[in-house]
């Protein structure tokens, strides 16, 4: 078991009602009003009991009060709301969504927002774009890092998501960041069918860094999920994990079993051309 599991007040924040259920048949979980409690009866502040953890419960969305922590997201920031920037021969623009006279989807180019425009030359001011260039146009990530520093007083903020350089984001190309996706599987088309699959775009990590700062926090760390995951010692626990399946592979176990499943998790993980490819972004607060 983990050491920190005594000092661990771990909150869920899930929108969907049905995972949060799912999620109840898999831990035990607590009401929302005791996920930092119990308190220390008198103090000045709100303040847990040290070593009365784990305590779980599950939000359906930022806990309302202040706390020291960490706050850590998953391929959140991809599916945050965004639009779509286009250079064009008069600079960047908006490509939005219009209806054509045969009753079909379209894009229609209009002229950006100025702040967006500015934004968008911010990112690029090393890699000046060509005309039909295109980047996404963060419309959630902003309001999402400023509700985040209203709760946490101290501590960080771990973001593992899909993210690339504006440079890298133009190199590829918008059919390369911008995707679509059905059954966990690859989707269509944006503008066929919309609303029958997930639409998410990659993440422009110099938005991130912009978006951060703005918030109030520092950049801490940057580096490969496979990398970061390396370095808390994701070897270490495959290792523990092969010598406990070695001693137990006779028996059959469930230990055994998900003792062997730690290599094949942990391949996935760090497979610099998959998972292991993910950024991560750790920010700090107060720290």
């Amino acid at each position: 078991e983990p050491r920190c599991l005594p000092a661990l007040r771990y909150v869920l924040v899930e929108r969907s009602a049905a995972l949060r259920e799912a999620q109840r048949m898999l831990l035990r979980l607590e009401p929302p009003d005791v996920a930092f409690g119990p308190y220390v009866a008198g103090a000045d502040a709100p303040e847990p009991v040290p070593g009365t953890g784990p305590v779980i419960a599950a939000l359906d969305e930022l806990p309302g009060v202040e706390f020291d922590g960490v706050v850590l997201t998953n391929e959140l920031l991809d599916n945050l709301p965004f639009g779509i920037g286009c250079f064009t021969e008069s600079g960047w623009a908006e490509v939005r969504v219009g209806i054509d006279a045969a009753g079909d989807f379209v894009e229609v180019v209009v002229p950006a927002l100025p702040s967006d425009a500015a934004a968008l030359a911010r990112v690029t001011a090393d890699r000046p774009p060509v005309i039909g260039d295109r980047l996404p146009i963060p419309r959630g990530l902003d309001d999402w890092l400023r509700r985040v520093a209203t709760t946490l007083h101290h501590g960080y903020v771990v973001l593992v998501d899909t993210m690339d350089t504006a440079a890298g984001m133009l190199d590829r190309g918008a059919s390369n960041w911008l995707r679509t996706y059905r059954g966990h599987e690859a989707g269509g088309r944006p503008l066929v069918a919309p609303g029958s699959f997930d639409l998410v775009s990659d993440v422009v990590v110099e938005q991130v860094r912009h978006a951060a700062a703005d918030a109030g926090f520092t950049v801490f760390a940057e580096t490969s999920q496979a990398a970061w995951l390396e370095e808390l010692g994701i070897r270490a626990m495959v290792d523990a994990g092969r010598r406990l399946w070695d001693e137990r592979a006779a028996v059959g176990d469930l230990a055994a079993l998900e003792a062997r499943s730690r290599a094949t998790q942990a391949a996935a993980l760090t497979d610099p051309t998959g998972l292991g490819a993910h950024r991560v972004v750790v920010l700090s607060r107060g720290r």
